[in-house]
């Protein structure tokens, strides 16, 4: 369940990034958005669980922090802290230009 919501939150991320570039910029701008997210959470991912199971126990923390849902939370913490940075201009936008 909990995997499942993680899983949510990406998609939903995944479609407002999207949005936000096709009203802002332009189609071609969301859609390699979008290819940029897809691959950063397929490297991620990967690159998520070899570290989990390195540190992690190999049955996880019961049934549902098993080691793909440790994986997806360590994924989730890091894309976090990258698209707050990558997308600052989306997320710290007052509303008012400044010159």
């Amino acid at each position: 369940m909990l995997a499942a919501f993680i899983f949510l939150i990406h998609f939903i991320f995944l479609f407002f990034i999207v949005y936000k570039k096709w009203k802002t910029e332009s189609p071609t701008s969301a859609l390699s958005n979008a290819i940029l997210i897809i691959i950063l959470f397929a490297v991620g991912w990967s690159i998520s669980t070899m570290i989990s199971k390195a540190v992690f126990p190999p049955e996880g923390f019961g049934k549902e922090l098993n080691l793909d849902t440790l994986s997806l939370m360590l994924l989730t913490a890091g894309e976090f802290f990258f698209y707050k940075f990558y997308y600052s201009d989306i997320f710290t936008s007052s509303g008012k230009e400044t010159q």
